[in-house]
């Protein structure tokens, strides 16, 4: 299967698994899936991939869910249980680079084949890390705002909200994160370079986030009567 058809397929899944933990769980099932979303977002990461001619890293898809689940909550809950959720997912994520910084300065057995790949893989590079970390926050904080600020200019209409605040705060974590980890590291064309492809495969993840907007309204009844 090429790497194009799995993406579309990764899109479909996971964004159908969110609206499963959702119907299961409701606002817990969103607050346990922002933070499942980040964490495997930072792993997968790590590895770069080739498709529709660009050259861009994983967990665009799993990440982009977390901003479903934002919307979601300050649709149903609010803006203050959405940023609660930013909070959670932020927390978490530094909680598991504080626990497994602990993890991976063990001393292996001569049985062990697994410590090298956990060291290859959580070793802390401080300006990623940072960059990581403040992209998130800054555009999660945005996405909720966003999100309230056009809700209260377009009431009736959930896709606008949802694609006017998304795409908006997908770029500022994109040129955040991107700005942070790479500029004076690489040339300015190659920083533009991963800067662009990067952001192309989040619009593609954010817009079609929109249907399964409208699913999640259906299971637990928070869209106005004009969209149906």
């Amino acid at each position: 299967m090429s790497n194009e058809l799995i993406f579309i397929s990764e899109i479909i899944i996971t964004f159908s698994l969110l609206l499963l933990f959702y119907k299961i769980f409701g606002k817990t099932g969103l607050y346990v899936w922002i933070v499942l979303a980040t964490i495997v977002a930072n792993i997968q990461v790590t590895v770069t991939v080739a498709m529709f001619g660009m050259v861009a890293t994983l967990g665009n898809v799993i990440y982009g869910t977390s901003f479903l689940a934002t919307d979601i909550l300050s649709e149903k809950h609010g803006t203050r249980d959405a940023r609660q959720g930013v909070f959670i997912g932020f927390l978490a994520n530094i909680t598991v680079m504080i626990i497994m910084q602990i993890v991976i300065r063990y001393s292996p057995d001569t049985s062990d084949f697994m410590m090298g790949n956990l060291q290859t893989m959580f070793e802390l590079f401080p300006r990623v890390v940072v960059a990581s970390l403040t992209a998130y926050l800054i555009s999660q904080l945005h996405d909720t705002w966003a999100f309230a600020f056009w809700k209260e200019r377009f009431p009736r209409h959930l896709w606008l909200r949802n694609n006017f605040s998304t795409l908006v705060s997908q770029a500022l974590d994109t040129v955040i994160f991107v700005v942070i980890a790479f500029y004076g590291v690489f040339e300015t064309e190659i920083v533009l370079g991963i800067a662009t492809s990067t952001y192309v495969l989040k619009l593609a993840v954010s817009i079609s986030d929109t249907p399964f907007l409208y699913l999640a309204a259906r299971i637990n009844k928070f869209i106005y009567s004009d969209e149906k």
